[in-house]
């Protein structure tokens, strides 16, 4: 019983360690100037008629956080962005909201539980949660089309849609998001700390 309760101290202080390191005002600070930015893009690019579905500009601000939030907080700016972004421009539409919402947490949580804790280099941690990103995206719009609105689930569209007609916002993301990352990570002033455990 006595090093049970030992064992119970010690895991305390580490779980309160843990959850100030998530909740500092830096990271705070961090995911409310991302999540202005998940907002702002979609804005600007429906104000310039720029196809926000080729382009995908609400994922570079989620998938940016993925390298330098906690995944708890990178996962709160992904799933956060389009519905703030739906209550204030009402974009992206219903049920889309909902679609980008599980799609984006994956983004900002995975790209951070692969780059921060798993240790994953740039591109791997990109590239993967993009992968799942979409798949989940994919799952979400068959359980809204088919069981939710009941209408026949077109998977070819839907693919489409996700792979191919953001086939530009893609490789926008695979170019700038591993340059900026880069660049941020070589000036420590603009980061505290590159990766945890």
């Amino acid at each position: 019983m006595e090093n049970e309760g030992l064992e119970l101290e010690k895991k305390l202080p580490e779980r309160k360690r843990r959850s100030q390191k998530v909740l500092s005002i830096y990271n705070i600070s961090i995911a409310g100037f991302l999540l202005s930015l998940g907002i702002l893009f979609p804005l600007v690019f429906h104000i310039l008629k720029i196809g926000g579905n080729v382009f995908l500009p609400m994922h570079l601000p989620v998938l940016i956080a993925g390298f330098f939030l906690p995944w708890e907080l990178s996962g709160l700016v992904g799933l956060l962005s389009p519905l703030l972004s739906f209550f204030f421009t009402s974009m992206p539409p219903v049920p889309t909201v909902f679609t980008m919402m599980g799609e984006l947490l994956v983004y900002g949580a995975l790209t951070s539980l692969l780059f921060r804790n798993a240790r994953l280099g740039i591109y791997p941690a990109l590239i993967l949660s993009m992968i799942v990103g979409r798949f989940v995206s994919l799952l979400l719009n068959w359980l809204i089309i088919s069981l939710v609105v009941g209408k026949n689930f077109d998977f070819l569209q839907v693919a489409s849609a996700l792979f191919v007609v953001g086939l530009p916002g893609i490789l926008i993301q695979l170019v700038l998001i591993p340059l900026l990352v880069k660049l941020i990570l070589k000036e420590p002033s603009l980061v505290r700390s590159q990766r945890v455990l």
